[in-house]
Parts: C-alpha cells; structure tokens; sequence
C-alpha cells in the first residue's frame, strides 16, 4: 500500500500542498501565492487557470521536497477557499470569465432586493444561510448576466459551475469528473442542507439553468483517478477526499461530536461548532451548514460564524499601511505596549460577517491620540480577531444552548502567542493549539485516507490530535466585558458607512 496521502490546501492567497504520513505527520510540503484583482472597490477575483497552474507547481515541488514518486502516493485530499464561483467551457475545460471570491460584495444590491422581496426566510429554511453577497448562487447569476451569450450557453449544457474544488477535480481528472461535495454545496445558497438536493425553487428565482451544476457526494468518497495522461505520467491517483477549508479544519481538529468547536485564522476566521446529525437554525444570523459526509452514513451540521476579515488586517499593515515588513512582527508590536490605551480597529474592509451581516460596514480605527504608536495600532488588529471571535461564539451558544468549554485553534495566526493569549483573556476559556495547526490540509488528508482504506475510523484519526500550547485567561471578567463593551461601541460606528457611496 502506498504510504502517504497528499493534500491540496487551496487559499484565498495561495495554494499549499502537503504529505502526510500515516501518523498524520507532514513529511513534505510546498506553497505558492497567485494574483489578487481588484477591477473595483468591493470586487475580489482570481484567475482559475493560475490557480490551477499554481497547485499543479507546488504538488510537483512538494513531491520533489520529499523525493517521492506518484505511486507513493496512496489517494488525493483537497480543501478549498469555498464560495468562490467558477464558470468554465466543458469542451475545452477553460474558465470563460475570472472567479468572482467569496470576499466579493458586487452583488449587495441584488442580495437587498431579494430580501426586501422577503425571501430569507424560505432561503435561510432551505439552505442554512442568510442572503448575502459572500455565498456563490448570486455570484453565478452575475457571470450569466454580465459576460455575453454565457447564459444561452449555460443552457445548452456547454458550461460547468464549481466552487474551486469542482475546478480542481475537473482538471486532475481531465475532464472525466464534474462533482463537489456536500459541504461545499451548501455554501453556494442553491443548495437545500436537509433534502441534499440542489433546490429547483431558488434555481429558478436566479435563473440559474440546472445543467451547469456538479454533482454533489460524501466528503470522504473516491472521486475519480487522475488523468495519467496530463499528470504523474503512468500512474493514476485516486482523488478521495473533499471539505470546504472550514469544515475540513473542524474534521482535522478531531471536533467529531456535537458541542466541539474550533476557530481558524486565516485571511478571515471561522468558527464551527459541530451539533451532530440536526441541523440547528439560527436566531442570531449564523450559518447552519453541513460538515461533512461520511460514505453512507447521515451528513453532520454545524453552526458556523464568517468573520471576513482577520489575517487579511495584517495583511493590510504590511502591503497598504508598510507598519510591518511580516507577520511575525505583529507579536512584539503588541507586546511594546502596555494595553490598548483606548485604541480599537474595526476590520470592515469588505464589510462585516457574523453576527453583524453588513455589507455597507466599512474599516474603522477609533481612540488615536499623539500618543498612538504602531504598537497601539498592531494590538488594535489583533484584538479585533479576539472581539470578533468572541460576537460569534455568543451568538452560537444563545443558538445551541451549548456554553463553549474551550476553543481549538488553528491557521496561520495560531502560532502567535500574543493573539492566543489575549484571545484566552477576551473569551474567559481555555485556548488550545494543536502541534499540527495545519488541520484545514490535515481534515481534507483524512477524508481522503478514510475513503482509501488507509485510515480505518474516526476513532483511530481522534487519537492522532496531540496539543502544543494550551492558553488560559488572565484578566478578570470585569476588564473582560468592560473591553468587549468598547469594541461594540466602535462596531456600531462602522455600520453602514458606505451607504452614502453606492
């Protein structure tokens, strides 16, 4: 039996790929950035042709890192950025426009339309989520409206629609494969979460033709065999294992029962917590989503807090603002200060996520005096994580009535100690940081190696979860509520800014 299973992190900004063991240890890795358009304020795109151009480089140079063949190989895992829409010509497998990213806002006004039509109750019934620009369905309706003749043939059945792990599959099968899975499908808001179906009824309200649609299967299933043709020369490599970044982290970090929930920080932070085989809806604007699929068995739910906006803050301090050369400066940054002297950032840079869902949200830094120094600047972002994180694990626990009895983290911002710690201080529970924080990557190896026969339960994966920094409060909650108190008072001044602009 070949010995490792390779994982296709597809990101926002880049592409990672890594090799796992059958320890789940990473023997290998590699990782690429691609482009980032901007054609207008509020629009975010990618070129689904570098992206796919850009995993094929890092699979090639992950394997050479670790001076492997293919057939080591024993099955493929992909985890994905997961709203972004991809249109693309079936005959020639070409995207015919750019990929609109989930970051997008182009379709805010259509979204306010539909819900001054007062549809969000039968979407939200339907498919788990609110009616916002984030998700692909509005997404899709733009490309069939925008770019000429696409929608007459879309409705020949010339065209194909995916999330990007439908594009990677088409393309690593070459062609043969047109599929996603189920916790992909149900971020693209056409997606009903307890029939598992694609829903005729809001299909027809975007006039969103079915033939374009993947098919949808388990998380954990063989797919398909990579094409030996355009890929790894003789050999052929089963591709087994699919989960949308989030849902694939939450299966990574072991959060295989109801009540166990995990934050990742990564251009923006997501919070999932796992409430079983019953989808819980929420009163307080969260998403209800499907985790994952297993084979035969009933999909898991989860509750889910969007948070647009973290990583790509320090991001911003780096490319827009230049107060840091890398991210790693951020930890001493915040350490050169005593606290945040008042100071609060509001990261509305493409509008506000979970619990707020505004759009018209802008970004907003409050409390600067002449004594405000890059340090008061640096902690204000990173404590803006902790607030945000805070808004979304209340609303989940009013929701599920479960009260959160620690957090797992994950994601590139989980190696900063300071973050950590002050996330710990702003929650008032323990913090907890597996050795592995690459778990998005590790939960799309496992359900690949699940569906293989490689690894053989769940059981066996949970035992593979070892900690490597565990973070407890050390403010008392009166300072805790009294911080958390300014920082909704900065988030209702950031609401609907750019109202006036539109």
């Amino acid at each position: 039996m070949s010995e490792y299973i390779l994982s296709i992190d597809q990101g926002t900004t880049g592409s990672t790929v890594l090799i796992f063991n059958h320890d789940g240890q990473i023997k290998s890795r590699a990782y690429s950035e691609f482009t980032q358009y901007y054609p207008k304020p509020g629009w975010v795109e990618h070129d689904a042709e570098e992206i796919w151009l850009v995993t094929i480089k890092v699979i090639a140079e992950a394997l050479h890192n670790a001076n492997m063949r293919a057939s080591d190989l024993n099955a493929i895992g992909i985890t994905n950025q997961r709203e972004t829409a991809v249109l693309w010509d079936r005959a020639t497998g070409k995207p015919v426009a750019n990929a609109i990213v989930w970051q997008d806002r182009r379709t805010a006004r259509y979204c306010d339309e539909l819900k001054e039509r007062g549809l969000e109750e039968m979407i939200r019934h339907k498919t788990g989520l609110v009616i916002d620009p984030y998700f692909s369905g509005t997404k899709v309706k733009w490309l069939l409206d925008n770019v000429t003749g696409l929608r007459a043939r879309a409705e020949r059945g010339e065209i194909a629609f995916g999330t990007i792990d439908s594009w990677l599959v088409w393309q690593l099968t070459g062609g043969k494969t047109h599929i996603t899975d189920y916790s992909n499908a149900s971020r693209t808001l056409l997606y009903n979460i307890q029939e598992l179906r694609w829903d005729e009824e809001i299909l027809e309200l975007l006039n969103i033709p079915k033939a374009i649609l993947p098919e949808v299967k388990p998380s954990s299933c063989v797919y398909g065999e990579t094409d030996p043709e355009m890929f790894f020369g003789t050999h052929s490599i089963s591709v087994a294992g699919i989960a949308g970044d989030q849902q694939a982290a939450l299966f990574g970090q072991g959060c295989h029962s109801p009540g166990l929930a995990k934050n990742t920080y990564g251009t923006g932070s997501f919070v999932l917590m796992n409430t079983g085989n019953q989808a819980v809806f929420s009163q307080e604007k969260l998403l209800t989503t499907i985790a994952w699929g297993i084979g035969d068995e009933p999909v898991q739910y989860a509750l889910e807090g969007a948070i647009f906006i973290t990583g790509a803050a320090v991001q911003w301090l780096r490319d827009g603002l230049k107060i840091i050369k890398s991210a790693s400066e951020t930890k001493d940054l915040a350490r050169s200060v005593p606290g945040n002297e008042g100071v609060y950032f509001v990261p509305a840079l493409v509008g506000l996520g979970a619990p707020h869902w505004d759009p018209y949200a802008r970004g907003l830094l409050i409390g600067i005096t002449r004594g405000t120094t890059q340090g008061h600047i640096v902690r204000a972002v990173l404590e803006s994580m902790t607030y945000q994180t805070r808004d979304v694990i209340e609303a989940m626990q009013r929701d599920s009535g479960i009260t959160l009895k620690e957090l797992r983290c994950d994601g590139g911002a989980s190696v900063n100690s300071v973050l950590m710690q002050l996330q710990s201080d702003i929650l008032g529970v323990p913090v907890e940081v597996p050795r592995i924080t690459e778990t998005t990557a590790l939960g799309a190896a496992y359900l690949a190696g699940l569906a293989t026969g490689f690894w053989s339960s769940r059981e066996e994966l949970a035992k593979k979860w070892q900690l490597e920094n565990r973070y407890t409060p050390r403010i008392d909650q009166a300072e805790r509520d009294r911080r958390f108190r300014r920082w909704h008072k900065a988030v209702e001044r950031a609401k609907g800014w750019a109202l006036d602009d539109e």
